[in-house]
């Protein structure tokens, strides 16, 4: 029936909006841990002493990346190892066992950026199915709309045809 189509696409479009709403927050968050994460790599790959980078606000970002959701793809002791590395411990300074540090760094970022390319490739999957869905329900309810008018133009000639038979009866 055509209010089910016609609530059928509110329904679609309401959760399309919010999909689409998290997938805008989700890219933004990921493209600046990213950029945060490809700074931090570029900055000891240059071997920028590890004090002046671990005070700067990219390392900052970098220990929330860590210790958050991105972090938890990584092996614990890689990840205290960071850890200890971004909150200046023995490893603070540029030294060779922070090779060890950018190449985890490195590994981090490659998944992360695998992961945003799959949110990206799975919302616009979302919004074709959407896109779809929607042409398809408004097919329908044009098709149900012309239906309805056919029955309404019917009702109404054979309304006519009853009023003029009793008149011919009388």
């Amino acid at each position: 029936d055509r209010a089910a189509a016609k609530d059928a696409v509110a329904e679609a479009t309401a959760i399309r909006e919010k999909e689409a709403a998290a997938f805008a927050a989700l890219k933004a968050s990921s493209g600046d841990d990213i950029a945060a994460l490809e700074k931090a790599v570029a900055a000891l790959e240059k071997g920028v002493a590890g004090s002046s980078f671990l005070q700067g606000q990219a390392a900052g970002a970098l220990r929330r990346l860590v210790r958050g959701a991105a972090g938890e793809s990584l092996l614990d002791s890689d990840r205290e190892e960071l850890v200890g590395f971004l909150e200046g411990g023995e490893e603070a300074s540029y030294a060779p066992q922070s090779g060890e540090s950018i190449g985890i760094l490195k590994q981090l970022g490659d998944e992360m950026v695998k992961g945003l390319s799959e949110a990206t490739a799975a919302e616009e999957a979302a919004a074709q199915s959407f896109e779809e869905l929607t042409a398809a329900k408004k097919k329908e309810i044009v098709a149900l709309t012309t239906s309805i008018e056919e029955k309404t133009v019917r009702v109404g000639d054979l309304g006519v045809k009853v009023a003029n038979m009793k008149n011919d009866l009388d």
